[in-house]
């Protein structure tokens, strides 16, 4: 099903883009500014992004969707790191974008830097926001505590599945996919990615805890930046807001906003 709505902006699209075994819920405002494709947090929804849409405004093109099983997105048997990477080419040639500005927040931002690394001649560029730190956080003591997190909220997830609030993953699959995370975020496995990185890149990092960290576990991990900034010119911090993990796209979304502005005025396109 799609669904086009024209404003006096242009017309935007909305609808479910086929992609393996499954479909994503997909909206494309259209227009012929730069295209930014935005990538959720691990369980999050595209509507997580109206604040920083709405701030950059009509002179951008904006591509959101929900990632499989979360929003009305539909269920895969295939939840991996992978398949969200192709996720992000499938939507691209689905609505016709050759290159793109990545903005990817949490678990979307370590997908945004894999994406940028792996296409530079299709990245304007990429926006991370508060993830893609390259720490080892994840130990087997870790592990446990993800798969005991996970298993005591399974039992009230289904009831909040028809409100879009969680996703139609299992408590497994949900700890799978975090654990799968841990492992990629690996200084030995995210460090070279960020390394090779040959666009702009600009992170938006938050202050605060983040759901499930203790103490300043938080600040340790996000420490692990100052190696990436000092190894690769590309890559600057462009803000350390006050808000939190959770809250960031809710309370600072003008300085990601900002740092999209600065990284698509490097490839001679600002707005």
């Amino acid at each position: 099903m799609t669904k086009n709505r024209t404003s006096a902006t242009g017309s935007t699209w909305t609808g479910m883009v086929p992609v393996d075994d499954t479909a994503l819920a997909v909206t494309d405002t259209g227009g012929p500014g730069i295209p930014v494709v935005y990538l959720n947090g691990q369980f999050a929804t595209q509507g997580y992004w109206r604040r920083v849409v709405a701030e950059l405004g009509t002179g951008w093109r904006h591509l959101t969707y929900d990632e499989r099983a979360r929003g009305r997105s539909k269920r895969s048997a295939d939840y991996s790191f992978e398949a969200a990477v192709r996720d992000v080419d499938a939507v691209l040639a689905a609505r016709g974008v050759d290159r793109a500005l990545v903005v990817g927040w949490s678990y979307g931002a370590v997908v945004a830097a894999h994406w940028a690394d792996r296409n530079p001649e299709r990245a304007v560029g990429a926006v991370l926001v508060d993830g893609a730190f390259p720490y080892d956080w994840l130990d087997e003591a870790m592990e446990q505590r993800i798969r005991k997190l996970f298993r005591r909220l399974g039992w009230f997830m289904p009831l909040l599945r028809p409100t879009g609030l969680t996703p139609r993953m299992t408590a497994a699959q949900q700890a799978d996919s975090n654990i799968e995370l841990g492992r990629l975020s690996r200084e030995g496995e995210l460090g070279p990615v960020l390394e090779g990185i040959t666009v702009p890149v600009r992170y938006v990092v938050a202050s605060g805890t983040s759901f499930g960290s203790r103490g300043d576990e938080q600040e340790r991990i996000r420490a692990g930046l100052d190696a990436v900034t000092a190894q690769n010119p590309n890559i600057r911090i462009a803000a350390k807001v006050t808000s939190n993990h959770g809250a960031i796209l809710k309370k600072d979304f003008r300085a990601v906003a900002d740092a999209a502005r600065e990284v698509a005025a490097l490839d001679g396109g600002g707005r």
